[in-house]
């Protein structure tokens, strides 16, 4: 304790049993904790949800008698995250809004001011775990978020703390119960980073112009009908009309997007089993280690998609993702994270 006894930290507090557990934690470390809470930008027709959150976090804080604090960053979650994420589906690529949020606000804004008032640390919910500047998979697989956290870099691992990182989420809920913590019985929170419960093809119908076009199969024949290509993914099996049954009673996946045209591609097979060996990644970071081009590494493309086997090399500046083995798909805008083991190496945007 006497290594930590002093050492002031700012908890980012959403309102939820991990943050108000780590805050507790941290207090019972030794460490001088703040509670902050994070305001973002929410669109008009979404359900006003950050208050009761900003109380929930503020009653903790006043439960562990530990200074509560709001922080506005608005502008910046509007512009790096869903600024971000309009630009990238009106191009035709899917992205991933979480990462975002965690590289500029969690992990970016919030450090800089937490720096500038004083802080030695940040600390954050998340379930993963740090080991001499790694990045290390939590010990909750089934909750483990290392896949939003591979821009972080060693320089952001100096100052990150990640207190439940090491715990089942069952044990994170007895430690909040013995405590008599209030967010205690809190269910997880569930949608787009702070934004809450919101399905993303109606935050996009409200911010793009809907352009209805047609589905066609591998032939090129017309067999239904869509509300425009940025509102879906490969892989997708819902969410379109079919008007022109086939003989088999099997569903139709999304394949490819011809986004020019207005077109859905579907298929009977599943994407897997239509896409190439290779592919490229831009905007890549590594966390630590720079990546041995004869090694095999485990990567996903969508959070909690099974592993899949895979080689890295770099080509004239350009990074080459090589499929070894699994059932990988590579979707434009989704992040490709890699890992060697238990460690999360880094990882990049799919091109």
């Amino acid at each position: 304790m006497d290594k930590v006894k002093g050492k002031k930290i700012f908890v980012g507090m959403s309102g939820g049993v991990d943050s108000s557990v780590s805050a507790l934690l941290l207090k019972q470390e030794g460490y001088d904790v703040t509670g902050v809470f994070i305001k973002v930008w929410q669109p008009d027709f979404v359900e006003c949800t950050w208050k009761e959150d900003r109380l929930d976090a503020m009653r903790v804080c006043a439960q562990l008698e530990i200074p509560f604090v709001t922080l506005d960053l608005e502008k910046e979650y509007k512009r790096e995250v869903i600024d971000y994420m309009i630009d990238e589906y009106k191009v035709g690529r899917t992205p991933n809004p979480d990462v975002m949020c965690n590289r500029y606000v969690k992990f970016g804004a919030f450090w800089d001011w937490a720096k500038d008032n004083g802080a030695d640390f940040i600390a954050t919910g998340h379930y993963a775990n740090t080991d001499n500047q790694n990045l290390i998979v939590s010990k909750d697989k089934n909750k483990d978020q290392t896949y939003f956290l591979w821009t972080l870099n060693k320089n952001d691992l100096e100052h990150i703390l990640f207190p439940i990182g090491n715990m089942e989420k069952s044990k994170v809920r007895k430690i909040a119960e013995k405590n008599n913590i209030y967010t205690s019985h809190k269910k997880d929170s569930q949608g787009l980073c702070f934004i809450g419960t919101i399905d993303i093809k109606d935050f996009l119908k409200s911010q793009i112009e809907s352009q209805k076009g047609n589905i066609v199969n591998e032939n090129g024949n017309v067999i239904g009908h869509h509300e425009g290509v940025i509102f879906y993914t490969i892989g997708e099996r819902h969410g379109f009309t079919i008007t022109e049954k086939s003989t088999e009673e099997k569903p139709y996946f999304i394949v490819a997007k011809d986004f020019e045209n207005n077109l859905l591609v579907v298929s009977h097979h599943k994407p897997e089993e239509k896409v190439g060996d290779e592919f490229e990644i831009e905007k890549v970071n590594f966390v630590n280690d720079r990546v041995e081009e004869e090694k095999t590494y485990s990567a996903r493309a969508r959070y909690r998609a099974p592993l899949s086997k895979i080689k890295i090399r770099n080509e004239n500046g350009k990074w080459i993702v090589k499929k070894v083995e699994g059932d990988l798909v590579p979707v434009s805008g989704q992040s490709l994270v890699i890992y060697d083991n238990e460690k999360c190496i880094g990882g990049g945007i799919i091109l």
